[in-house]
Formats: C-alpha cells, sequence, structure tokens
C-alpha cells in the first residue's frame, strides 16, 4: 500500500485528490496538509464523512510524523519550490501539479531529485485529453510555421500563462524554430494586445474569467487552411486518473519527470 500525503488538501483540486485516493484500492491517505483547517476531519470536510486524517498545517512536521511515501502538492505558485526542496530534504517523493515554476527552477528540482535520489514528477496538467493535446500539437509544429496558444482558467488562478500553455509551447518548439513566418512588422497600440511571446515566437494569449475551469486552444495557419486543436475541462474528476498514476510512477520509480506524457 502507498502510503501518500496531501498538500492543499482543502482546496479545488486538494479536495478531489483527497476523494480520488480515499477510493483507491492501493494508496492510503496518511497525512492531509493545508494553510487553514487545522484539526479538520479531512475527510468530513471533502467527502462528507469522517476518515480519521486530521489536517495539519505544519507541512515538515507532517512529513517527519506521518513519513508518507509520496506527497501530492497541489498549493500555491508562491510556495511550490520550497515545498519541493523540503519533499527533498526528507527524500519523500513527491507528485506536482501546482503550476508556476521556473526553467530555472525546475532545472533546480531535477538536480534535487537526481542528487537525494528520490523521484519527482511534475505535470502541467494531469488530464488525458490535455496531454494528448500537447501530443498532437507537436505533431503537427512540424507542418505549419504560423501558430498561437489561447489558454482559458478560472479568475482565482494566479500564474498566467498555465503551465499547460509553456509545456505545449515548449513542445512545439522542438518541431519548429519560428511561428511567426511572413508576418509584417507589428506594433502594439495597447502593450500586452499580441499576448506573451514564448520559445520559437509563439504568442501565448491568458484569459482569466469566471466559468471557466480550464480550456486550451491551439491554432496553426497556413496559405488557405486553419487547423485548430482543443481541450476543455467540465470537471476536475478529470484529472485524478493522470494523479493517481503519477503516483504510482514515482513509488515504483526515483527519476525526475517533467510532463504526465513521459508516463503514459
Amino acid at each position: 500500500m502507498i502510503k501518500a500525503g496531501i498538500t492543499g488538501a482543502l482546496g479545488k483540486m486538494g479536495k478531489e485528490v483527497v476523494k480520488a485516493v480515499l477510493n483507491s484500492k492501493d494508496i492510503e491517505l496518511t497525512a492531509a496538509i493545508d494553510i487553514i483547517g487545522n484539526g479538520l476531519d479531512i475527510g468530513e470536510a471533502d467527502i462528507g464523512k469522517p476518515c480519521g486524517i486530521l489536517v495539519e498545517s505544519d507541512l515538515e512536521k507532517a512529513i517527519k510524523d506521518k513519513q508518507p511515501d509520496v506527497i501530492i502538492d497541489f498549493t500555491q505558485p508562491a510556495n511550490i519550490y520550497n515545498n519541493i526542496c523540503l519533499y527533498m530534504k526528507y527524500k519523500v517523493k513527491s507528485v506536482i501539479g501546482t503550476t508556476g515554476l521556473n526553467f530555472e527552477q525546475i532545472e533546480k528540482i531535477k538536480q534535487l531529485s537526481i542528487d537525494n535520489n528520490t523521484g519527482c514528477l511534475i505535470a502541467p496538467n494531469f488530464s488525458t485529453g490535455a496531454v494528448l493535446l500537447m501530443i498532437f500539437a507537436k505533431q503537427a509544429a512540424k507542418y505549419f510555421n504560423n501558430a498561437e496558444i489561447i489558454e482559458l482558467h478560472h479568475n482565482q488562478k494566479k500564474d498566467a500563462p498555465s503551465g499547460t500553455a509553456i509545456k505545449t509551447a515548449e513542445l512545439m518548439a522542438e518541431a519548429n524554430s519560428d511561428f511567426t513566418l511572413g508576418n509584417c512588422p507589428e506594433k502594439e497600440t495597447i502593450i500586452g494586445a499580441r499576448g506573451a511571446v514564448s520559445k520559437s515566437n509563439i504568442h501565448i494569449h491568458s484569459v482569466r474569467m469566471p466559468g471557466y475551469i480550464a480550456s486550451q486552444e491551439v491554432i496553426f495557419g497556413a496559405p488557405g487552411q486553419i487547423f485548430k486543436i482543443k481541450h476543455d475541462t467540465m470537471d476536475r474528476s478529470c484529472y485524478m486518473a493522470g494523479v493517481l498514476l503519477a503516483v504510482r510512477h514515482v513509488y515504483n520509480n526515483n527519476d525526475f519527470v517533467y510532463g504526465l506524457d513521459n508516463i503514459m
């Protein structure tokens, strides 16, 4: 049985992860950590019936006392890097769903994983459909010289662009060096009108709006045609199969993985 802790257990994603772990046959919930709700039974808070696991606010103490095999982290961009360093300090394997890490931080985490021989999987998205979108976008990038990304999320998401959009652009950039071929010289009359510019000059446009959970569209253009790939998230439960897959992977491996596509 895999002993799992959940950091951010009272958040929107954390609650879904709690449900998924409690319903799993091979993963046991042993720790629930959140900055709010200290002392609450996480089962009562998240699924309406007690499970005997109380919410703790001290992450380091929870790791020492409960000794989870794997920590699943869905917290905040401002905290995630320090959280991962703590997991590595105690050689606790981790599945990271919190986005907002920059390239330099990811490279440092990769080295920490290697130095500590401790598995870590960071995934910008745990939805099968979103991962397939990234894979298909990389394939399509071989055949188009113009492309842009539009990502839409709820208005409580703190980082922009999304980790999914950044990862998508990185994969596309592996197949093509410039996605603005033939564009005329541009001048923004309102700064930011053309979005952020990622690798290979891929423009990323971020929308934050109540009503959305997550949505992404990649638009490819060529003379006489437009090709679009789109994925919509309707319910956060769609991420759970990917989260549990990641937990099982890190439990059985000590490698560093960036992107769920690498273990599917």
